[in-house]
Order: structure tokens, then sequence, then C-alpha cells
């Protein structure tokens, strides 16, 4: 049997990503490739931009990398009569790395899904040029995703370039050379043809990384990307926040250690429900902000507010 580390098996697992891919689009393919063929590139475009509002390639990132914040205006979530978090006024910078803090229960998950567009506000605005674009990427909770689900490592990997080819094109050749520069990035080259559900927590969100390294985007939301990692995995991977600012995108990160905020996150959105403080880290946590925090989730006698992520 070829050990998984040897370099032609290396290439034979990238070329089986592009064959299953192009296995599993080619009937949506085939069925509209006469109609496709007969159509202009841009209404090609446009036609499979219909079908599938995930293949959106546009522009290159790097033109305008750089220039996408998200901006807020007076945003509230709810559920059902309950408030997760109200009265958020402010700006992610372009290019800024924030950490989002707060108490269990404070709203940072909420705000995380309002920013994706995955929950509509129940009041407010949110100004995010890089939504519409489809150049924002999310990263859930691990206990939000299904990890039963019959795919590899590399597969994974490759559907964060979904963008670029979605489901009636085939992927493109660069494909495989891309999907396995990230999986080295994250240190998973071993293991590149096994299965998700086989996967450690700390190997999964590897994985995960590496996909946001496919999807390229301008804005990168993170919600408590190193919780139950082990220090090694947090070291390794709390590195491509820090690169991917360097790059110009905007990351925003919901944490829960304080020490990580303070020593790797210059801006903090410290939240109770509603904003405390948001700017320089240092000064959004310090003593004082932070025992309002505290005082912020004492329960109240009223129905307005509820106890949400």
């Amino acid at each position: 049997m070829t050990n998984s580390t040897d370099p032609a098996r290396q290439r034979w697992s990238a070329s089986d990503i592009l064959r299953r891919i192009r296995a599993g689009t080619a009937p949506l393919r085939q069925s509209f490739g006469i109609s496709l063929s007969t159509l202009g590139h841009r209404t090609q475009a446009a036609f499979a931009h219909y079908l599938d509002s995930g293949y959106d390639p546009g522009a290159p990132s790097q033109d305008r990398r750089g220039d996408e914040g998200i901006v807020v205006r007076n945003l509230s979530v709810r559920y059902g009569a309950r408030y997760a978090f109200e009265g958020l006024t402010g700006e992610f910078l372009p290019a800024s790395l924030t950490a989002v803090f707060g108490p269990n229960g404070a709203g940072k998950s909420s705000l995380l899904k309002a920013l994706a567009g995955i929950v509509r506000p129940a009041t407010g605005d949110i100004a995010c040029a890089a939504l519409a674009r489809h150049r924002l990427a999310y990263l859930p909770q691990q206990d939000e995703l299904d990890r039963g689900f019959p795919i590899t490592v590399a597969e994974l990997v490759a559907l964060g370039d979904w963008r670029n080819f979605g489901s009636v094109r085939e992927p493109p050749p660069r494909l495989a050379e891309d999907v396995f520069e990230a999986i080295a990035a994250v240190g998973l080259t071993s293991i590149a043809d096994r299965q998700i559900d086989e996967l450690s927590v700390g190997q999964f969100q590897r994985a995960l990384f590496a996909r946001l390294l496919l999807q390229d985007a301008d804005v990168i939301l993170l919600d408590e990307p190193f919780a139950s990692l082990d220090e090694k995995t947090t070291a390794d991977l709390l590195q491509f926040p820090r690169r991917w600012q360097g790059e110009g995108r905007t990351v925003i990160a919901v944490l829960h250690d304080l020490d990580c905020v303070r020593r790797h996150f210059p801006s903090t959105l410290l939240l109770a429900r509603a904003p405390i403080a948001w700017g320089e880290t240092s000064v959004s946590l310090s003593a004082d902000n932070l025992a309002r925090a505290q005082e912020a989730l004492v329960p109240l006698n009223s129905a307005r507010i509820g106890r949400v992520a």
C-alpha cells in the first residue's frame, strides 16, 4: 500500500478530488450543456449564477482588498420576543483584527450570524460590500456542523473554492494544487484522504481553516475558532488571523479566552446583550468595563432580554 505522505499518493488524491467533484456536478452540466453552449460568455455566467448563487468569481479580490469593512447602525437581533443583543452601532474597519468578547449569553454568536447574513436583524442596518460580492467567509462553531457527511479532508477543503466553479461548471485546473497547498499550510498532509468523521477536534478545525484559505475572502468571521483545542493547535492556527489581516482582510472572531484576546487582537468589541466598549483592546477590556459586562447579564425583571448565544 502506498503511504499517504508519498508525493505520488498526494497527486493521485488531488486528481481524485477533481474527478469526484466533476462527477457530482456532471448531471447539471449535461442537462444545461446544449443551451449554455449557445449563449455568450456573460450570459452563461448569469445563467450559472441563477442556478447557483454560490458561483460568483467576480473581479480578483486583491484589487479591492483592504477596502472591505463592516458598518452597523443600531443593530439588534431578536429570537421571538427576546433580544440576543441590541443597540450596536460602529464599524469594523477594513483590514482590522477584532475580537468579540463577553460573558456567555451576551449575543456574540448572534452578532456573527447577523453579519454573515444568516439571521435577519430585528432593527438596524449592516453595510458589508464583501457579503454582497460573495467575498465573506463564516466559520461557525464545530457543534453546528455535520461531521457525518461522507467527505474527505481534501474534498472538504476543495469546496472552499466553490465560488469559482459552482454546480454547473468544472473545477479549475489549479484547484488540486491549491487544495494541497492549503492542507500543507495547516499540517494535515498525511491525512488528506481521511474521512472527516475520523478526525479529532483539532484536526477538523485545521481542515476548516484550510477551507478558509481556499475561500480567499475579504471578510472572515470566526465563531470560537480555538475552543476545545490543545495549545499546539491553537498556536498553529493563531497565525492565520494575523496573516489574513496583514494581507488586507478584515477578521472578526468571537473568543472566550481573555488572555488570547489581549495578546493577539488589537481591537475588541465587549458585548453583553448591548455594547459595553469597542476599540483598542487594552481600553475595551479594562477592569471597569469587564465588571460592567458581568453586571449587564444579571437577570432582569423583563421579558425583553433573553439568554441566547
